[in-house]
């Protein structure tokens, strides 16, 4: 995926063969925000001036901007699931594993059977 980013803002770039357009959208962002450009000096100004154009209004109307998300996200557990989805190596130490759907299914079902 060819992507842009500006601002904090970061946008997908796809390429328009009916039109013959590279075209762009800002990810992110409940708003739809999207440019076009025949090459790549146009494509990156019409994206800088739609997210420009985009915080002014922000500012003019008296709204706050959607800030754009990274799609990292912090989540707090009790000690124990941490403790139980971690787990522990062969030194006794914590082993940092993935913390995907599996890893916090793992988690919960050490805790369940540590429990009994």
């Amino acid at each position: 995926m060819n992507t842009l980013t500006y601002k904090g803002y970061t946008a997908r770039i796809e390429f328009d063969e009916r039109d013959n357009l590279l075209v762009g959208r800002v990810l992110g962002v409940p708003e739809r925000i999207s440019f076009h450009g025949e090459n790549a000096v146009e494509l990156r100004a019409d994206f800088e001036a739609a997210i420009d154009f985009y915080l002014a209004d922000c500012a003019k109307t008296g709204r706050a901007p959607t800030l754009p998300t990274s799609g990292k996200m912090m989540l707090r557990v009790p000690p124990e699931v941490h403790s139980a989805a971690v787990g522990s190596g062969p030194s006794g130490r914590h082993q940092p594993e993935p913390m995907g759907r599996q890893g916090i299914g793992r988690g919960r079902a050490r805790l369940a059977s540590s429990s009994k």
